[in-house]
Protein backbone atom coordinates (compact mmCIF):
# COMPACT_ATOMS: atom_id res chain seq x y z
CA UNK A 1 0.00 0.00 0.00
CA UNK A 2 1.32 3.26 -0.79
CA UNK A 3 1.64 5.31 1.97
CA UNK A 4 3.18 8.86 0.00
CA UNK A 5 0.27 10.66 -1.97
CA UNK A 6 0.51 14.14 -3.84
CA UNK A 7 -2.26 16.87 -3.77
CA UNK A 8 -2.39 19.29 -6.65
CA UNK A 9 -5.30 22.07 -5.85
CA UNK A 10 -5.13 23.25 -2.44
CA UNK A 11 -8.67 25.13 -2.36
CA UNK A 12 -10.97 24.22 0.48
CA UNK A 13 -11.34 20.86 -0.26
CA UNK A 14 -8.24 19.70 -1.56
CA UNK A 15 -6.36 21.63 1.94
CA UNK A 16 -8.53 18.72 3.69
CA UNK A 17 -8.01 16.22 1.90
CA UNK A 18 -4.00 16.78 2.25
CA UNK A 19 -4.72 17.36 6.01
CA UNK A 20 -6.64 14.02 5.97
CA UNK A 21 -3.42 12.35 5.02
CA UNK A 22 -1.19 14.30 7.34
CA UNK A 23 -3.16 13.13 9.90
CA UNK A 24 -3.15 9.42 8.44
CA UNK A 25 0.55 9.32 8.72
CA UNK A 26 1.46 9.61 5.35
CA UNK A 27 3.92 12.00 3.50
CA UNK A 28 2.46 14.68 1.36
CA UNK A 29 3.28 16.66 -1.19
CA UNK A 30 1.71 19.68 -1.97
CA UNK A 31 0.97 22.22 -4.89
CA UNK A 32 -0.88 25.08 -5.55
CA UNK A 33 -0.65 28.12 -7.78
CA UNK A 34 -1.08 30.13 -5.17
CA UNK A 35 1.83 28.94 -2.75
CA UNK A 36 0.71 30.57 0.33
CA UNK A 37 -2.23 28.10 0.75
CA UNK A 38 0.30 25.16 1.31
CA UNK A 39 1.41 27.49 4.45
CA UNK A 40 -0.73 25.88 6.95
CA UNK A 41 0.10 22.31 5.32
CA UNK A 42 4.04 22.97 5.43
CA UNK A 43 3.98 23.75 8.75
CA UNK A 44 2.17 20.49 9.82
CA UNK A 45 4.39 18.71 7.41
CA UNK A 46 3.54 18.49 4.28
CA UNK A 47 6.24 19.13 1.26
CA UNK A 48 5.76 22.10 -1.15
CA UNK A 49 6.80 21.26 -4.66
CA UNK A 50 8.50 24.17 -6.36
CA UNK A 51 6.72 23.55 -10.37
CA UNK A 52 3.97 21.17 -11.44
CA UNK A 53 6.77 18.39 -12.66
CA UNK A 54 8.11 18.42 -9.09
CA UNK A 55 4.77 17.34 -7.22
CA UNK A 56 4.19 14.93 -9.68
CA UNK A 57 6.98 13.20 -9.79
CA UNK A 58 7.21 12.97 -6.00
CA UNK A 59 4.44 10.24 -5.76
CA UNK A 60 3.11 7.80 -7.71
CA UNK A 61 -0.80 8.77 -6.73
CA UNK A 62 -1.36 12.22 -7.48
CA UNK A 63 -5.04 13.54 -6.29
CA UNK A 64 -6.16 16.49 -8.01
CA UNK A 65 -8.78 19.05 -6.60
CA UNK A 66 -9.30 21.55 -8.99
CA UNK A 67 -12.52 23.41 -10.24
CA UNK A 68 -13.03 21.61 -13.12
CA UNK A 69 -10.97 19.41 -15.99
CA UNK A 70 -10.38 22.71 -17.54
CA UNK A 71 -8.17 23.33 -14.98
CA UNK A 72 -6.31 20.26 -14.97
CA UNK A 73 -5.53 20.59 -18.39
CA UNK A 74 -4.42 24.49 -17.61
CA UNK A 75 -1.88 22.97 -14.65
CA UNK A 76 -1.01 19.35 -15.95
CA UNK A 77 -0.41 19.80 -20.07
CA UNK A 78 2.97 22.12 -19.36
CA UNK A 79 3.86 19.10 -17.78
CA UNK A 80 3.02 16.13 -19.29
CA UNK A 81 5.75 14.78 -19.61
CA UNK A 82 5.61 13.94 -15.76
CA UNK A 83 2.87 12.16 -16.10
CA UNK A 84 4.17 9.14 -16.82
CA UNK A 85 3.61 6.11 -14.63
CA UNK A 86 1.36 8.28 -12.48
CA UNK A 87 -2.11 7.42 -10.82
CA UNK A 88 -4.29 10.20 -11.68
CA UNK A 89 -7.02 10.34 -8.79
CA UNK A 90 -9.39 13.29 -10.33
CA UNK A 91 -12.15 14.55 -7.27
CA UNK A 92 -12.23 17.81 -9.55
CA UNK A 93 -16.02 18.61 -10.45
CA UNK A 94 -17.14 18.08 -14.07
CA UNK A 95 -19.18 16.51 -16.72
CA UNK A 96 -19.26 12.33 -17.37
CA UNK A 97 -18.64 12.78 -21.05
CA UNK A 98 -15.41 15.29 -19.75
CA UNK A 99 -14.48 12.68 -17.19
CA UNK A 100 -13.99 10.37 -19.98
CA UNK A 101 -11.79 12.61 -22.40
CA UNK A 102 -10.07 13.53 -19.37
CA UNK A 103 -9.10 9.73 -18.98
CA UNK A 104 -8.50 9.24 -22.61
CA UNK A 105 -5.77 12.28 -21.84
CA UNK A 106 -4.22 10.90 -18.90
CA UNK A 107 -3.21 7.09 -20.64
CA UNK A 108 -2.44 8.80 -23.94
CA UNK A 109 0.63 10.87 -21.58
CA UNK A 110 0.71 7.47 -19.47
CA UNK A 111 -1.32 7.73 -16.59
CA UNK A 112 -4.13 6.07 -15.15
CA UNK A 113 -7.04 8.02 -14.04
CA UNK A 114 -9.62 7.25 -11.63
CA UNK A 115 -12.65 9.89 -11.64
CA UNK A 116 -14.35 10.86 -8.20
CA UNK A 117 -17.29 12.47 -6.79
CA UNK A 118 -17.09 13.68 -3.16
CA UNK A 119 -20.19 13.63 -1.23
CA UNK A 120 -18.90 16.20 1.40
CA UNK A 121 -17.87 19.39 2.23
CA UNK A 122 -14.69 19.73 3.11
CA UNK A 123 -15.72 19.25 6.70
CA UNK A 124 -16.43 15.73 6.55
CA UNK A 125 -13.24 14.83 4.48
CA UNK A 126 -11.45 12.45 6.44
CA UNK A 127 -14.70 10.66 7.63
CA UNK A 128 -15.91 7.20 6.62
CA UNK A 129 -19.78 8.40 7.08
CA UNK A 130 -19.33 9.94 3.85
CA UNK A 131 -18.49 8.75 0.63
CA UNK A 132 -16.78 9.34 -2.84
CA UNK A 133 -18.26 8.06 -5.66
CA UNK A 134 -15.04 6.21 -7.86
CA UNK A 135 -15.28 4.83 -11.72
CA UNK A 136 -12.80 3.62 -13.39
CA UNK A 137 -10.71 0.71 -13.95
CA UNK A 138 -11.56 -2.06 -11.19
CA UNK A 139 -8.03 -3.20 -10.72
CA UNK A 140 -6.75 0.19 -10.23
CA UNK A 141 -9.65 0.85 -7.66
CA UNK A 142 -9.10 -1.80 -5.76
CA UNK A 143 -5.39 -1.31 -5.76
CA UNK A 144 -5.48 2.06 -4.02
CA UNK A 145 -8.91 1.80 -2.18
CA UNK A 146 -6.62 2.13 1.18
CA UNK A 147 -5.00 5.23 0.09
CA UNK A 148 -8.63 6.54 -1.51
CA UNK A 149 -10.22 5.45 2.61
CA UNK A 150 -8.46 8.12 3.78
CA UNK A 151 -10.32 10.73 2.32
CA UNK A 152 -14.12 9.13 2.66
CA UNK A 153 -15.15 6.14 2.10
CA UNK A 154 -15.51 4.76 -1.33
CA UNK A 155 -18.19 3.69 -3.68
CA UNK A 156 -16.68 2.01 -7.13
CA UNK A 157 -19.65 2.60 -9.70
CA UNK A 158 -17.80 0.86 -12.32
CA UNK A 159 -15.21 1.04 -14.94
CA UNK A 160 -16.99 3.51 -17.14
CA UNK A 161 -14.56 7.07 -15.99
CA UNK A 162 -17.86 8.98 -16.93
CA UNK A 163 -19.83 7.32 -14.09
CA UNK A 164 -18.46 8.54 -11.11
CA UNK A 165 -18.84 12.02 -12.02
CA UNK A 166 -22.47 10.92 -13.65
CA UNK A 167 -23.51 10.14 -9.86
CA UNK A 168 -22.03 13.08 -8.46
CA UNK A 169 -24.10 15.28 -10.74
CA UNK A 170 -27.14 13.04 -10.18
CA UNK A 171 -26.27 14.39 -6.38
CA UNK A 172 -26.13 18.43 -7.32
CA UNK A 173 -29.01 18.10 -9.36
CA UNK A 174 -31.13 17.14 -6.02
CA UNK A 175 -29.29 18.96 -3.64
CA UNK A 176 -28.90 22.36 -5.57
CA UNK A 177 -32.75 22.49 -6.75
CA UNK A 178 -33.42 21.21 -2.60
CA UNK A 179 -31.42 24.06 -1.07
CA UNK A 180 -32.46 26.75 -3.74
CA UNK A 181 -36.30 25.69 -2.64
CA UNK A 182 -35.19 25.99 0.95
CA UNK A 183 -33.99 29.82 0.20
CA UNK A 184 -36.94 30.97 -1.56
CA UNK A 185 -38.98 29.41 0.99
CA UNK A 186 -37.16 31.93 3.84
CA UNK A 187 -37.61 34.96 1.25
CA UNK A 188 -41.11 34.01 1.17
CA UNK A 189 -41.34 33.49 5.32
CA UNK A 190 -38.87 36.86 6.12
CA UNK A 191 -41.78 38.65 3.53
CA UNK A 192 -44.30 37.63 5.75
CA UNK A 193 -42.47 38.47 9.03
CA UNK A 194 -41.29 34.99 10.25
CA UNK A 195 -37.62 34.57 10.53
CA UNK A 196 -35.39 31.75 9.40
CA UNK A 197 -34.92 30.12 12.92
CA UNK A 198 -38.22 29.99 13.43
CA UNK A 199 -39.58 28.25 9.58
CA UNK A 200 -36.62 26.36 9.14
CA UNK A 201 -37.26 23.30 11.92
CA UNK A 202 -40.88 22.69 9.46
CA UNK A 203 -38.68 22.71 6.34
CA UNK A 204 -36.47 20.28 8.22
CA UNK A 205 -39.13 18.22 9.11
CA UNK A 206 -40.94 18.26 5.79
CA UNK A 207 -37.72 17.68 4.23
CA UNK A 208 -37.08 14.44 6.38
CA UNK A 209 -40.36 12.81 5.49
CA UNK A 210 -39.19 13.01 1.42
CA UNK A 211 -37.38 9.60 1.94
CA UNK A 212 -40.66 8.26 2.78
CA UNK A 213 -42.03 9.35 -0.75
CA UNK A 214 -39.17 8.03 -2.44
CA UNK A 215 -39.83 4.69 -1.40
CA UNK A 216 -43.21 4.58 -2.51
CA UNK A 217 -42.94 6.50 -5.82
CA UNK A 218 -39.49 4.61 -6.81
CA UNK A 219 -41.29 1.09 -7.99
CA UNK A 220 -43.99 2.75 -9.29
CA UNK A 221 -41.81 4.41 -11.55
CA UNK A 222 -39.64 1.55 -12.51
CA UNK A 223 -42.89 -0.06 -13.35
CA UNK A 224 -44.27 2.49 -15.80
CA UNK A 225 -46.95 2.88 -13.09
CA UNK A 226 -48.73 6.51 -13.32
CA UNK A 227 -51.94 6.41 -11.61
CA UNK A 228 -53.31 9.34 -9.54
CA UNK A 229 -54.87 7.42 -7.13
CA UNK A 230 -52.68 9.32 -4.54
CA UNK A 231 -51.82 12.79 -5.88
CA UNK A 232 -52.52 14.29 -9.44
CA UNK A 233 -51.39 16.76 -11.85
CA UNK A 234 -54.31 18.62 -11.61
CA UNK A 235 -53.99 18.50 -7.70
CA UNK A 236 -50.23 19.84 -7.70
CA UNK A 237 -50.84 22.71 -10.54
CA UNK A 238 -53.91 24.18 -8.39
CA UNK A 239 -51.77 23.64 -5.51
CA UNK A 240 -48.94 25.34 -6.82
CA UNK A 241 -50.63 27.96 -8.18
CA UNK A 242 -51.85 28.78 -4.75
CA UNK A 243 -47.75 29.18 -3.64
CA UNK A 244 -47.34 31.35 -6.65
CA UNK A 245 -49.93 34.28 -5.75
CA UNK A 246 -48.88 34.00 -2.58
CA UNK A 247 -45.07 34.65 -3.45
CA UNK A 248 -46.57 37.48 -5.74
CA UNK A 249 -48.84 39.05 -3.07
CA UNK A 250 -46.05 38.94 -0.46
CA UNK A 251 -43.48 40.93 -2.96
CA UNK A 252 -41.25 38.35 -3.23
CA UNK A 253 -39.61 36.88 -6.91
CA UNK A 254 -42.02 34.18 -7.91
CA UNK A 255 -39.69 32.75 -10.87
CA UNK A 256 -38.65 29.47 -9.04
CA UNK A 257 -42.06 28.27 -8.44
CA UNK A 258 -43.36 29.53 -11.10
CA UNK A 259 -41.09 27.28 -13.21
CA UNK A 260 -42.22 24.16 -11.69
CA UNK A 261 -45.88 25.15 -11.98
CA UNK A 262 -44.96 25.24 -15.84
CA UNK A 263 -43.92 22.12 -15.63
CA UNK A 264 -46.72 20.47 -14.06
CA UNK A 265 -48.79 22.80 -16.63
CA UNK A 266 -46.83 20.66 -19.28
CA UNK A 267 -47.66 17.57 -18.17
CA UNK A 268 -51.55 18.06 -17.68
CA UNK A 269 -51.14 19.85 -21.26
CA UNK A 270 -49.80 16.52 -22.80
CA UNK A 271 -52.92 15.08 -21.21
CA UNK A 272 -51.36 14.01 -17.82
CA UNK A 273 -54.00 16.29 -15.56
CA UNK A 274 -55.34 13.02 -13.89
CA UNK A 275 -51.80 10.75 -13.43
CA UNK A 276 -49.25 11.05 -10.56
CA UNK A 277 -46.49 13.70 -10.35
CA UNK A 278 -44.64 10.72 -11.19
CA UNK A 279 -45.51 10.92 -15.02
CA UNK A 280 -43.13 13.96 -15.03
CA UNK A 281 -40.60 11.63 -15.08
CA UNK A 282 -41.45 10.35 -18.87
CA UNK A 283 -42.18 14.27 -19.76
CA UNK A 284 -38.70 15.76 -18.13
CA UNK A 285 -37.44 12.49 -20.64
CA UNK A 286 -38.69 13.88 -23.65
CA UNK A 287 -36.32 16.58 -23.25
CA UNK A 288 -37.29 20.94 -23.26
CA UNK A 289 -40.70 22.02 -24.15
CA UNK A 290 -40.81 23.19 -28.17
Amino acid sequence: MSTSVTVIGLGPMGRAMAGAYLDAGYRVTVWNRTASRADELVANGAVRAATVEEALVANEVVVLSLTDYAAMYAVLEPAAAALEGRVLVNLSSDTPERAREGAAWAAKHGARHLTGGVQTPPSGIGSPEFDTFYSGPRDLFERYEDVLKVITGTDYRGADPGLAALYYQLQMDLFWTTLTAWLHMLALADANGIGASEITPYAAGTLGGMSQFLDFYTPRIEAGQHSGDVERISMAVASLDHVVRTTRDSGVDPALPDAVLETFRRGAAEGYEEDSLTRLFEVFGRGAAA
